[in-house]
């Protein structure tokens, strides 16, 4: 049950970059969101990544590989919307 519940947390978090991406796209602007916080977090997955993929804890590898490729999409938006 527990294992399941971690499973379902690793897989709609990072969904929520979705409606980032979404927000960002519809407004045509990110310039209330900080660059630095933008660039500090991708960064983060980006470091954390190659732990999460040789680790044998399924939940904390299936998260960290949806978060890093959503994450993706939101530093491109970031970077494509700022004014």
């Amino acid at each position: 049950m527990i294992a399941t519940m971690g499973m379902v947390g690793a897989v709609v978090l990072p969904l929520f970059n979705i409606a980032l991406m979404t927000r960002i796209r519809r407004r045509k602007s990110s310039n209330d969101i900080s660059m630095v916080w933008t660039i500090g977090v991708f960064s983060c997955v980006l470091i954390m990544l190659p732990s999460a993929l040789v680790s044998t804890d399924l939940v904390f590898k299936l998260f960290s590989i949806i978060n890093a490729l959503l994450f993706s999409g939101v530093v491109y938006h970031v970077l494509r919307y700022r004014k």
